[in-house]
This record gives structure tokens, C-alpha cells and sequence, in this order.
């Protein structure tokens, strides 16, 4: 895993420094080495930090060029079928490294940039073709690892974080008040937004290509999964999931250092396991845990460990561990309100002490029909009785204010927000204040489907994998994601809902590969987020210590009147939401 960065000016000389700025911002996702590349004009550069996995001698060092020096490449992130595509390419392209970043450029010399199409992986990368005058900003499929840049017909420049784009002095740090409103409704800032005014997030899925000589820019969405409806046989679907599952597995775990794995003694995490177990993978694992807690993650996690005879470290997080929001504004960059950030920092720098990457248990979920919200949908829609059926045919239901009170925590609707501004902030608050919701949600689709495209696109792409993605990294740790294979997202979209989803089944797919080969209190055990105890977030002094001096209301901007409110109704999870973006605020802006 790496940062990578980039600027161009059309008029004036880039100055190395500034990319060596960008390059020292983002050491802690990739510390094992970095470098810059300067063209010959030095009207553009690239820049790399690297955190090495594959051929970890100086030929792996990025950007790297292919064979003739005239396409030029940084990425970060993993191909895990590289080398597939580096059998497939070997005739037509001589290779010096052993890296999956060679394998790209291979690829992109014989396919273009359809060579994305190609890889299967966890990718954001800056490919530069000197002869066509292009250059590419790439995102992978599911949004795992990030991208970021601000353009205008002079300048580009662009990076894995925003605190590298900050650190040019290039654009100024204006908020985006239509920005700090969608957090307060989201719990995060959706693409292509950010909390900066001038500054974008290339969404998932997406590339933009630029024209070099004049900056100018188009965007392309390059992969939607098939969402057809078709049949198949149960025991077979049930078999080749498994077999899916298994090459996924051993493709996340191909690297020349060992590969971790975060273990919560959840299904998924727990089915991960086992998977390593198959192949005769031993990964360790790594757990977080709370303390006088009796649903603490750390003692489910042990009896995975336990029965494949894995090594388990663990941490336990207590009151003291909510100080670590003072660290959150530097980790994530722009707010977001995910309840998990602090002990996902907490295992991910528990993990760094013994391995660079682990495997995470994130997209089950989503693609397997795990959250409680989409299995309540779903008897919301299909057990009711043919009247009732009637009355919703002239009066159907919602899905989008469905799915907005589900993903809330905190709920902010207009009337909330105008309470929470002042005045002159009004004109801020979107008149759709689901819109991003809205803009994903595809009414071609089931019920079922709609909601777990918008988890995918919106919970998920949006506020999960960026919270796995800055905690691990702040650590410089990569964590993997399996479950993520587009194969798999492909396969099971394209299915009948029906031969999926079983109301009665969690995760039917993943349970019937898994239910012989875990332990009962396993396969039995309740959904359980990654959150802790409710009353870790309840200390109400706590908040007020944060929230009575508000910078956010000295400066004018919310009214203590509302946090004061909030305080007396000990209303936590608005609570929280302030507090993160009261940190944020003294960070970034004061």
C-alpha cells in the first residue's frame, strides 16, 4: 500500500519541493521508501511513498516507467490476479520487475485504459501516457483506497489524502458549507464532495481522464455490477460461492511479507479464517475488545483462534480510549462520524506491531444480505397480506426515507439543521437532503437489491472503507478486503434475489459454506457492529468538556443554543457528531 500525488501547471515550472511536501504528508502510508517523478519540461511530476509488499528491492520503487519511459505510473493499492494478467502479457511486453504496478503498464500498453477492466484488486492510481497527452486518475470498483484533486484550466493536482493537496498551499481552505451540512445528515461527506470547496473525491468506479495540454477533463463510469435475475440450483450457487470465496482467500494473501488478519469472531471475519485454514494459510490475528463488556469481540475472536490454532493479540478499549478523537482529525482528514473510528485506529495500530497487512472482513454484508436494515426491508415488503398489498400499490413505500432514518444515528433533517446554523448558513442546506441517497438509488431494481446497491455505494463506499482505509494507514498498515472481488459482487447481483437471501438464514451463502466448520456460539451469536457498548459514547461530560467552549459556534457558525439543547437531552449520537467535527474544526480551520 502507498500515497501517490501529482501536480501539472501549464504556465509555470513545478517545483519539486512541493511534491516533496506531498510525498512527506502522506510517509505514513507508504514508509518504506518514496520518489518523484519530474518531466522533462517540469511542467508536470508524480510523486510515491511505498509501503512494499511485492519485489521489495529498488526495482519495485515508483513511479515507475514502462520499457520505453513514455508512460509513467503511481499507484497505490493491490492487483491480486497480476500474476494471471503478467502470463497472459509476457510475450508482448519485457518485464524487470516482479511488482503487480509493472503488470498495469503492460496492460495498458496492450489494452488502453480498458486495462482496468482487467484487474481485480484494491486500486487508485496516476498513469501518465507522455505520447497521447493523457493522463489517468483511476479509483477502484468499490472505492477502497482513495483519490483526491483540484483542477482548473491552470493547475491539477491530486493525491491519496487531502492533507497532501493542503500541504501545497495551492488551494485555499475554504469550507464547503453544502459539505458540512451533507455530514451532518450522512455522517460523512459524499463523492465527488469534500469539506473543501476547490478540492473533489474521484468517486468509485471511476476515472477522469485529463488532457495535458489543456487540462480539460471527462469522467467515466466504468463499471456497474449485472443486475439481472437469474436461477440457479442451489447446492451449485452454494458450491461455486465457495470456490469464489476460497481463490479470493489465496489471492488476498500473496505477498513477499506475511499477511495478518482483523478477527471479531463475527461471520465474516470468523468464515476468513477459515478460508486461510483451507489452504493451510496461518495468518495472526488481531482483535479489539472493551472492557466490562460482556459481548466484547475479543472473546468470540478467541475461540476462532482457538480452533485453527492461530496466534491472537488483542487490545481492550476503555473510557480512555475516546481521547484518541484528539488523533482523528489528522487520521481522516475531513470529518466523519462512523462510531468505530477510535478502535479501528486502536486494532489497526495493535496489528502494525507484528505484521504490515492484515485481511478485514468488509462487502459480506452487503452482498450477502447480513444487515438488519435490509432483512426488516425485506418482511417490510413481502410479509403482508394481499390488501395490504393493495393500499401500497396507491401508496407505495419509500425506500429512500426508509433507508435515510436506518443509516441516521443522529438524525438531521432540515428543520434540525436550521437549529443547528446560524442564519447566514441557511442557503447551505440542500433542498434534497437525501440526495446522495437518491442519486443511488436505482428503482429498476427489487427492493432487496436497491437497498444493498445503496449500502454498497453509500454506507460502505462512502464512510466504511474510508474509516478502514485512514485507520489502518495512519499505522501503515494495508488491510485487504476478499470479500470485495468483483467476481463475487458480479455473480451474486446477477442472481434471484430468492436464491440468496433467506429471511430465516444469516448470510445464507457464507452459512452454508461455513456452518460445520466454526464453532456453535459462532454461527449463533447475535449481528453485532463494531461499536462497543452503547454507554462508551454516553458520557455526557465528556461531550460537554468538548462542546461548552465550541470554536464552531465562537466562529459564528452553530449555536450554542442547539449544543446546549443537545447536552440536556443527552442526545449522544448528535453529540458525537458535533464533538468530531468540533475536533476537526480546531484542527484544520482555527
Amino acid at each position: 500500500m502507498c500515497g501517490i500525488s501529482g501536480y501539472f501547471d501549464l504556465e509555470n515550472t513545478v517545483s519539486e519541493e512541493i511534491i516533496h511536501r506531498m510525498n512527506i504528508s502522506l510517509k505514513h502510508r507508504g514508509p518504506d521508501d518514496s520518489g518523484i517523478y519530474l518531466s522533462d519540461d517540469k511542467h508536470s511530476a508524480l510523486g510515491h511513498t511505498r509501503l512494499s509488499f511485492l519485489d521489495l528491492s529498488p526495482k519495485g520503487k515508483q513511479p515507475l516507467k514502462n520499457n520505453s519511459g513514455n508512460i509513467i505510473i503511481s499507484l497505490n493499492g493491490e492487483i491480486y490476479n497480476y500474476l494471471e494478467l503478467k502470463n497472459e502479457l509476457k510475450n508482448e511486453y519485457r518485464f524487470v520487475t516482479n511488482t503487480d504496478t509493472e503488470v498495469v503498464l503492460a496492460g495498458y500498453q496492450k489494452w488502453g485504459i480498458d486495462v482496468v477492466n482487467k484487474l481485480n484488486g484494491m486500486f487508485a492510481f496516476a498513469l501518465l501516457d507522455i505520447q497521447n497527452n493523457s493522463l489517468y486518475l483511476v479509483r477502484d470498483r468499490f472505492g477502497i483506497k482513495p483519490l483526491y484533486y483540484a483542477a482548473n484550466d491552470k493547475q491539477l493536482v491530486f493525491a491519496s489524502e487531502l492533507k497532501a493537496i493542503i500541504a501545497t498551499d495551492l488551494i485555499p481552505k475554504e469550507i464547503d458549507y453544502s459539505s458540512f451540512c451533507d455530514y451532518f445528515v450522512y455522517r460523512y461527506i459524499p463523492s465527488p464532495k469534500t469539506i473543501w470547496k476547490d478540492i473533489s473525491k474521484i468517486p468509485p468506479a471511476h476515472y477522469l481522464k485529463f488532457d495535458t495540454q489543456n487540462l480539460s477533463c471527462s469522467t467515466v463510469e466504468y463499471w456497474k455490477p449485472d443486475f439481472s435475475s437469474k436461477n440457479q440450483n442451489e447446492k451449485e450457487l452454494v458450491e461455486e460461492v465457495d470456490k469464489l470465496l476460497l481463490e479470493s482467500v489465496k489471492m488476498h494473501t500473496r505477498a513477499d511479507v506475511p499477511i495478518g488478519l482483523f478477527l471479531s469472531g463475527g461471520y465474516d471475519s470468523s468464515a476468513l479464517a477459515y478460508y486461510s485454514n483451507r489452504f493451510r494459510y496461518i495468518p495472526k490475528t488481531f482483535s479489539i475488545g472493551f472492557k466490562n463488556w460482556n459481548e466484547s469481540e475479543h472473546q468470540y475472536a478467541a475461540l476462532v483462534a482457538e480452533k485453527f490454532k492461530f496466534e491472537n493479540d488483542f487490545e481492550l478499549a476503555d473510557e480512555n480510549s475516546l481521547q484518541l478523537i484528539d488523533k482523528m482529525p489528522q487520521v481522516y482528514d475531513e470529518p466523519i462520524a462512523d462510531i468505530s473510528i477510535i478502535p479501528t485506529y486502536m486494532v489497526s495500530g495493535l496489528a502494525r506491531k507484528k505484521v504490515k497487512a492484515v485481511m478485514g472482513g468488509e462487502g459480506a454484508d452487503e452482498i450477502f444480505g447480513g444487515y438488519t436494515w435490509q432483512k426488516d426491508f425485506y418482511k417490510l415488503i413481502n410479509d403482508v397480506t394481499a390488501k395490504e398489498k393493495i393500499k401500497r400499490w396507491f401508496n407505495p413505500i419509500d425506500t429512500v426515507a426508509y433507508y435515510a432514518e436506518a443509516m441516521a444515528m443522529g438524525c438531521f433533517g432540515q428543520n434540525e439543521l436550521r437549529e443547528l446554523l446560524q442564519p447566514e448558513y441557511h442557503r447551505h442546506i440542500p433542498e434534497d437532503i437525501h440526495w446522495f441517497f437518491r442519486k443511488h438509488f436505482n428503482k429498476k431494481l427489487s427492493p432487496l437489491k436497491s437497498i444493498q446497491y445503496m449500502d454498497m455505494k453509500c454506507f460502505m463506499g462512502e464512510m466504511v472503507l474510508v474509516k478502514i482505509d485512514r485507520a489502518s494507514m495512519a499505522n501503515s498498515l494495508e488491510v485487504r478486503v476478499p470479500f470485495l472481488n468483483y467476481l463475487l459482487y458480479e455473480k451474486v447481483f446477477s442472481l434471484n434475489e430468492r436464491n440468496y437471501f433467506k429471511p430465516d438464514t444469516t448470510k445464507f451463502l457464507l452459512h452454508e459454506n461455513i456452518k460445520t466448520n466454526l464453532p456453535e456460539k459462532i454461527l449463533s451469536r447475535k449481528k453485532q457492529g463494531f461499536v462497543g457498548p452503547n454507554d462508551y459514547y454516553m458520557n455526557v461530560e465528556w461531550y460537554r468538556s468538548i462542546l461548552e467552549n465550541s470554536k464552531l459556534a465562537e466562529a459564528g457558525i452553530i449555536n450554542r443554543e442547539f449544543i446546549a439543547d443537545k447536552l440536556n437531552e443527552n442526545d449522544y449520537w448528535v453529540l458525537w457528531k458535533l464533538a468530531v467535527m468540533e475536533k476537526w474544526f480546531n484542527e484544520w480551520k482555527n
